[in-house]
């Protein structure tokens, strides 16, 4: 069929009349397999086209994929809030300074007096009753002179020591609050004369009195003289200055029943002996 046909194509070229026709023919011919090409292009399977078409994605399409990428990445720059914020056990073991601090205890007040009942010895010897009784009524505790006097061993040559007021005292008062303080030496250290000081504010604070065992002589902040070359007792009842300066309550002589003294003064008079705070 094909030689056929290439007989008739060149007989019809070589004939001048035919040679337009020929032409036509080739054209037709041409025209007729390139359609048949086309044809078979247009009928290849979808998957063979298919890798044109992924090579080349619509411009659409490849944005819409660039902005998911770029929204679903974890950023840089977004704080870490979780890794900042304070562990739950960090906080709750820390103490509080307010809930672990010690209260300080208030401050005793510059001045304070006690009421007492004034009473002068009833012997030349019973100024160690007299003044231990001094010192209980000023903490509302009534008690004779010659009821304390037996439990102090008091007799005409006095009583011994500071160490018998304080035996009494802690009998009566209810804790037994009292302790002793001796200065043996002939005069009072700085050291001694704050420790008076602070134990006069600490009993007065409390509601009570203090006896002291003195000896020698004194002067008050009146300018008055006060000699007991062989030893007196007195009771302090009060206090001014921060305990600088004390209140006297003394049985020797209804005259001048009680007077301030500066706690220095009175520190030195209980030099050699002692008193009960």
């Amino acid at each position: 069929m094909k030689h056929h046909l290439r007989r008739q194509l060149r007989r019809l070229t070589s004939d001048r009349p035919y040679q337009f026709a020929a032409a036509s023919v080739a054209a037709l011919v041409l025209a007729s397999g390139t359609g048949a090409l086309l044809a078979g292009a247009d009928e290849a399977p979808a998957a063979a086209q298919a890798p044109v078409a992924a090579s080349e994605p619509r411009e659409d399409t490849a944005a819409s994929r660039g902005q998911a990428r770029i929204a679903t990445a974890p950023s840089s720059a977004a704080p870490a809030t979780a890794s900042a914020a304070p562990s739950a056990s960090a906080t709750s073991t820390a103490p509080d300074p307010d809930l672990t601090r010690k209260p300080e205890p208030p401050k005793p007040p510059a001045a304070k007096s006690l009421d007492y009942d004034y009473q002068a010895q009833t012997t030349f010897y019973n100024c160690g009753p007299a003044a231990v009784r001094h010192a209980l009524s000023a903490a509302g505790i009534a008690r004779s002179q010659d009821a304390l006097g037996a439990q102090l061993g008091t007799d005409q040559m006095g009583t011994d020591s500071a160490q018998d007021t304080t035996r009494v005292l802690n009998a009566t008062v209810k804790g037994e609050p009292y302790r002793t303080r001796m200065i043996p030496g002939g005069a009072a250290t700085p050291a001694q004369m704050d420790r008076l000081q602070a134990d006069v504010v600490a009993a007065i604070g409390d509601g009570r009195g203090v006896v002291v065992n003195v000896a020698g002589s004194a002067t008050d902040t009146d300018g008055g003289w006060h000699s007991f070359p062989g030893g007196h007792y007195v009771a302090v009842v009060g206090y001014q200055d921060e305990g600088r300066l004390v209140k006297i309550a003394d049985s020797a002589n209804p005259a001048t029943a009680s007077y301030w003294m500066s706690t220095i003064a009175l520190a030195n008079w209980a030099a050699t002996r002692g008193y009960s705070a």
